[in-house]
């Protein structure tokens, strides 16, 4: 009897104590870190990218004077641009680049509650291949996460600025002008959808960049969880 208790008390040991070294196992590949630890700090990580990423573009000029991220004159009618300039009317085109790129910047604020959910979502399968996956694999990860969200959350408010200088009007009737020429390709007449393409395209650039940083830059880490992730997963 005595021995059957001794046994039974030995197994049940060695069970518990299993049971606390599983919760702080090791994923292979990690360097050391725990599942909890790189979860943590991924998340600590696209917090921070993209809080900077955001904060950088809504600031006044962020899309407009950033040529990595300005939005262009629409290219389907860059003829209309290149015929106005050469009749010296080039103001007009950069009057209406400007206000393209003004209304994204108004615009992009609102990713940063859309983000924080896709954060919340992610999983230990998530984080170890953003982890172990290229310099821009957390923007994809919000790129397949988040783009269709964004694209409903922007539009609005890119319509409603648009409509404020009467853009909408003006591209609707170039477009719609020259879809009625004969044997040409039909252009697409949504300016909001434009623009607003172009402003998460800008997004995930600033985004992709911050990213970068964060993996290749020691300085850009500025939390404890995040210099022991990084530090340790590019070993």
């Amino acid at each position: 009897m005595k021995k059957a208790v001794f046994f039974l008390t030995l197994t049940l040991t060695i069970f518990f104590t299993q049971c606390d070294v599983l919760k702080e196992v090791q994923i292979p590949g990690s360097s050391g870190l725990t599942k909890d630890e790189i979860v943590r700090g991924l998340k600590e990580a696209l917090k921070t990218g993209t809080t900077n990423a955001i904060k950088t573009l809504a600031k006044e000029n962020g899309f407009y004077l950033d040529e990595t991220v300005k939005i262009p004159f629409p290219q389907q009618v860059d003829y209309v641009e290149k015929k106005l300039r050469a009749l010296g009317l080039g103001s007009l085109i950069d009057n209406f680049v400007e206000r393209m790129n003004h209304a994204a910047e108004q615009a992009v604020s609102k990713a940063g509650p859309i983000f924080y959910d896709a954060i919340t979502q992610m999983t230990i399968t998530d984080a170890l291949d953003i982890l172990h996956g290229a310099d821009d694999a957390a923007t994809q990860y919000f790129r397949e996460k988040t783009y269709p969200q964004l694209v409903e959350t922007f539009k609005p408010d890119i319509t409603r600025v648009l409509n404020q200088v009467h853009l909408a009007e003006y591209w609707d009737k170039v477009t719609k002008a020259y879809n009625k020429i004969p044997f040409t390709k039909k252009v697409e007449e949504d300016l909001p959808q434009y623009v607003t393409e172009k402003t998460i395209d800008g997004l995930f650039v600033k985004l992709a960049r911050e990213e970068k940083l964060i993996r290749t830059d020691p300085e850009a880490r500025v939390t404890d969880i995040l210099k022991k992730v990084f530090a340790q997963a590019g070993q």
